[in-house]
């Protein structure tokens, strides 16, 4: 099938393509508002880059994940509205969209092709995913077939996402003559996906002699973040256009297409240290989410910490200060380094700050308790009215003023339930929910190489929940060196315990940390979402049941 562009009688010419790719931000279930943004776009990748093609990320149409709005019964015609629109909207360049597609009464995770007001090819997504955050065979029927375009003399073949990662589509699609493969994503970050992608994207191109455009999806949905890097690889497997991370854009890619289409070379990004590219994943999860859902700004309770610290400054740099609230709760048990650290940060990010004290309504508590306390002895229950408290507080701010709550808590202290239901976990989005502890320490070491707003003490001083006199949390837990090691190997890689005293963790620590995750996943089911940024967080990745008789050591 023959796709019309621009043409020229020179046939030297005419092997010429200039393909832009989308990385864009698209709001799930907006589906007029995307489609408007997939037009806009085409419209600046011609008139600012004479785009030939503008390749976009799958399901742009609806957004990724679409989740059960794929299930509406309005979706078909929704999504037919909008090919209709697409279609009249005297596009110049071609373009490739992701779109939810039914066909012979089966839905399909669909690519899309709109050329001159017409649709010229449909190809449906081989190989949906069914693992970790995905689900898609709740949706989607699996294509069979192989789509192969010719655009301006160039025979492109047309693949969707996980299509990529197995065997069968991309090498189909060259065997079928395709000189040029596209590949639309809506691939989530995690700390090393795209070094993953790119050893992908090197090992197909070259096995199969064939150039790969890989667009990706940029920005938050839930606890989903999408970090772009759409890049090309030519047919030797060299890495030739890189978009940067976390950045939104339309970025260009001229190809020279004779026996083989070889893009022209750009300057590649810098590659980012892992410490900013976490960062900047949390602060787009953050400004997406509160965006997105129309929050008006942010609170937070500020305890001198270094979690709400790194929170703090994430949400600044998200959201800007105007839009941030923070509050300190002090108790009887709160340092004075604390309070003047809290004081000291949010002098630094310039935010709107109070100080509530908490003891006046702990008191009136622990009055109307005593007679059903009398003869028990203080213990959790005590230390844990404080964390209420201050849940309280900061829900009524919200109420108030419209302000999401953003809790702190990371992934060491939800993975083993070293948090307060309804107090510490009250709120709407979990900054640090998969943000082990021993990271959030090299989070803020690294946003203060960007400017010093944290300050040095809170990174230093043993963390303390602050609940009890001279409370410190390896009173309670083991050291965050080794809990995050043996947390990484229980949740994320599945080791059972006796694999991982076999790596050498001690079997007492191990036993109580495996316990500890296990008795708390009714705590994690009540807890907030937030950004997921490592290969299983607590959510969509890992979802065992509350009651159960497992054993722990198998």
């Amino acid at each position: 099938m023959t796709v019309p562009g621009k043409t020229s009688a020179d046939s030297a010419s005419a092997r010429k393509l200039r393909v832009v790719m989308a990385q864009l931000d698209f709001l799930v279930g907006d589906i007029p508002g995307n489609t408007e943004l997939i037009i806009q776009a085409a419209r600046k990748a011609y008139d600012q880059h004479q785009a030939d093609l503008v390749v976009f990320p799958e399901l742009c149409l609806t957004g990724y994940p679409p989740e059960d709005l794929l299930l509406r019964p309005s979706l078909d015609l929704r999504v037919d509205e909008a090919l209709q629109h697409l279609q009249q909207a005297d596009l110049a360049p071609a373009i490739v969209i992701g779109v939810p597609l039914r066909f012979a009464g089966l839905l399909y995770n669909a690519a899309v092709v709109i050329a001159a007001g017409e649709i010229k090819g449909r190809y449906f997504k081989r190989c949906p995913p069914n693992y970790q955050v995905f689900d898609e065979k709740r949706y989607f029927a699996e294509g069979t077939e192989s789509l192969i375009l010719t655009i301006k003399g160039v025979p492109v073949g047309i693949t969707v996402c996980e299509d990529l990662w197995k065997d069968g589509p991309l090498e189909d699609a060259a065997a079928a003559g395709a000189k040029l493969i596209l590949n639309l994503n809506a691939s989530p970050y995690d700390i090393d996906k795209q070094v993953r992608r790119k050893a992908l994207l090197a090992r197909k191109a070259s096995e199969n002699r064939v150039s790969v455009v890989y667009v990706n999806l940029v920005g938050g949905q839930d606890e989903l973040v999408f970090d772009g890097g759409s890049m090309v690889y030519d047919h030797s497997g060299t890495l030739a256009v890189e978009a940067p991370q976390f950045v939104d854009g339309l970025f260009p890619v001229d190809f020279l297409c004779e026996h083989h289409c070889q893009p022209v070379s750009a300057p590649l990004p810098p590659e980012p240290t892992l410490e900013a590219n976490v960062y900047n994943a949390l602060v787009t999860g953050v400004r997406d989410y509160v965006n997105k859902n129309g929050f008006k700004s942010v609170v937070l309770g500020l305890s001198g910490g270094i979690d709400s610290a790194v929170t703090l400054a994430v949400a600044v740099d998200a959201l800007g200060k105007e839009r941030v609230r923070a509050v300190m709760m002090p108790f009887r048990y709160t340092s004075s380094a604390s309070l003047e650290d809290a004081e000291a940060q949010a002098a630094a990010l310039d935010v709107h700050y109070d100080v509530f004290s908490i003891e006046p309504m702990y008191d009136t508590y622990m009055a109307t308790l005593a007679q059903p306390f009398e003869g028990t002895q203080p213990d959790t229950t005590e230390e844990n009215l404080q964390a209420r408290l201050r849940g309280v507080l900061l829900m009524a701010l919200s109420n108030k003023f419209g302000s999401l709550v953003l809790t702190t808590g990371n992934k060491s202290e939800m993975a083993v339930g070293y948090s307060t239901l309804y107090g510490d976990m009250a709120g709407g989005f979990d900054v640090l929910k998969d943000v082990p502890k021993t990271l959030v320490f090299r989070l803020a070491w690294y946003r203060n190489t960007l400017s010093p707003v944290i300050p040095e003490r809170v990174i230093t001083r043993p963390p303390s929940a602050e609940l009890a006199p001279d409370q410190k949390d390896e009173d309670s837990l083991p050291g965050y060196d080794i809990l995050d090691q043996i947390l990484h190997l229980y949740v994320e890689r599945d080791y059972s315990a006796e694999a991982i005293v076999a790596e050498g963790f001690e079997r007492a620590e191990v036993e109580r940390v495996t316990r500890l995750v296990d008795i708390n996943e009714y705590k994690r089911r009540q807890a907030p979402i937030g950004v997921r940024i490592t290969e299983r967080g607590f959510g969509k990745d890992r979802r065992y049941p509350i009651t159960n008789g497992w054993k722990i050591g198998y």
